[in-house]
């Protein structure tokens, strides 16, 4: 007879441990320049490193770790001299390089640089755009922090969205569509029924993330065996 067994919770040691490791896993990121504290699941990074990229790698690299529940991300960026900008070319900079990507080109993403922070502002109609835009201008040089503030808005009608996304689960071969039902409040969807895999369910989050204007996707899906 087999009996069930309950995961332990780990330790702030064992999950401090992880971090470090996956520090020095992440290619990205110089685990000497980072600090790490854990105190009831919750990491503390600390430290200064010579650009937003590592500090944001860092941060990333926490968050993969098996019971972490929270990180505050205290590490400061600290560029070298060589590699200090003024705000204006920090900010010309974005805008060409929102202007050479084919996901940005057309949208209305407004750039806003102070002290080295960029903070973006504007409308996009697709998650993935919003995304990009702060993946854009994390890989600029000068740049030590950024805040997204850019609203994804559809560009359809819920009915429109709703027929949109069944539409795509009807064409998805990994998903069987007459078992998901979709619902849509606004930006937001709402997925139920019962499907036979938990990669089918994730299937149909990734193909409802995949539509114009989602902002939330809350999935109900169940794994009926």
């Amino acid at each position: 007879m087999a009996t069930m067994t309950t995961a332990q919770p780990r330790t702030d040691e064992e999950i401090q441990r992880d971090v470090l490791a996956e520090l020095r896993w992440d290619a990205r990121v110089k685990p000497n320049e980072i600090g790490v504290v854990v105190k009831d699941g919750v990491v503390a990074l600390t430290g200064w490193v010579d650009s937003y990229m590592k500090k944001w790698s860092a941060d990333e690299a926490a968050h993969r770790v098996k019971g972490v529940k929270a990180v505050a991300n205290d590490i400061e960026v600290r560029l070298p001299g060589d590699q200090q900008r003024i705000d204006a070319d920090i900010a010309a900079e974005a805008v060409r390089a929102f202007q050479s990507d084919a996901a940005l080109r057309q949208e209305k993403v407004e750039v806003t640089v102070s002290k080295g922070w960029v903070t973006l502002a504007g409308e996009v109609e697709w998650q993935y755009q919003k995304e990009d835009a702060e993946r854009v201008v994390r890989r600029i040089l000068g740049v030590k922090g950024v805040s997204n503030f850019i609203v994804v808005k559809p560009r359809v009608t819920p009915g429109e969205l709703k027929q949109k996304i069944e539409q795509a689960l009807i064409r998805d071969a990994e998903t069987d569509a007459e078992r998901i039902t979709v619902e849509v409040q606004g930006a937001k969807v709402i997925l139920k029924g019962a499907v036979r895999s938990w990669a089918e369910r994730q299937e149909a989050e990734r193909v409802a993330w995949s539509a114009p204007g989602v902002t939330q996707v809350e999935n109900r899906i169940t794994v009926a065996l």
